[in-house]
Parts: structure tokens; C-alpha cells; sequence
């Protein structure tokens, strides 16, 4: 028997207060460094999407988020290679402060206004940002 397509799976973390949004800027990943991201991470496997980004999320940013608070924002079908899902969710209530708890991987975690992301942003990420404002549920990057 074939095995199926394996796909990678990752959560990014679309996390707003009034009209800002938190970024971290990469770092010594060897993955886009010196680049804007979102507070994201591949999942682990045995969890759920909203599972993943709130192990994600306390593990980089040092705050509680909670299932109840989280909504899927948008998704990416990305050509890469290998191709990836990336699920992108939305949260606005968090409980303590935000810390980059990962400086190894992180130059910097900071608010920007979420319509002038700095221009070095991830272009997967700018896309999602951009379908998340526009209400885009589903798109595919990189085809």
C-alpha cells in the first residue's frame, strides 16, 4: 500500500490589541532570520490545533491564552518543500505579560499597527495578516 502525503503542520498566533498587532522578529533558526513573524510553532502531534498554540504561545510569548478566547483566523495552503498547513488563530484576551521567553530564536517581540507591518515581514505571514483583515477564511501561497 502507498503511503499518503504527509503534510507539516504549523499555528501562528494573530494576537491584537486596538488596531496593533505582535510580531517577533527571527532569529539564529536559519529560517527567515532578520524577518517579522507571528508568535508560531509546528504542531507537536497527540493536539489540537488550539492545543498547539497555546503550548506555542506560553513557550515563546510567557502568557495564558485559553481555548475558549481562540478562533481560526485564516489558513495557508503553502507550496514549499516540503508543502505546509498553517493554521493562523486569533485571540485578543491573555493573562500575563509578554515576555520573549525564547531570545535564542527572537531578536525582538514587539506591537506594530497592523496596517503598516514593517516591510522585512514574512511575505506568508503579510498574506495571512492581509486575509485576516479581509475576512478570508482559506487561501493558497506560493502555487
Amino acid at each position: 500500500m502507498k503511503d499518503r502525503y504527509k503534510y507539516i503542520c504549523a499555528v501562528y498566533l494573530i494576537l491584537t490589541k486596538e488596531n496593533r498587532i505582535l510580531l517577533l522578529k527571527r532569529a539564529n533558526s536559519g529560517y527567515e532570520d532578520g524577518n517579522y513573524s507571528l508568535v508560531a510553532g509546528h504542531m507537536d502531534g497527540n493536539e489540537t490545533i488550539k492545543q498547539a498554540m497555546i503550548r506555542e504561545t506560553k513557550e515563546e510569548a510567557g502568557i495564558e491564552i485559553y481555548e475558549k478566547d481562540i478562533e481560526i483566523a485564516t489558513f495557508l495552503h503553502r507550496k514549499t518543500e516540503p508543502e505546509r498547513l498553517d493554521f493562523f488563530l486569533k485571540c485578543e484576551k491573555w493573562n500575563g505579560n509578554i515576555e520573549n521567553k525564547e531570545p535564542n530564536k527572537c531578536s525582538e517581540l514587539c506591537w506594530y499597527d497592523i496596517d503598516n507591518l514593517p516591510s522585512n515581514t514574512i511575505p506568508c505571514v503579510r498574506k495571512a495578516i492581509e486575509n485576516y483583515q479581509n475576512n478570508i477564511m482559506f487561501d493558497n501561497f506560493g502555487w
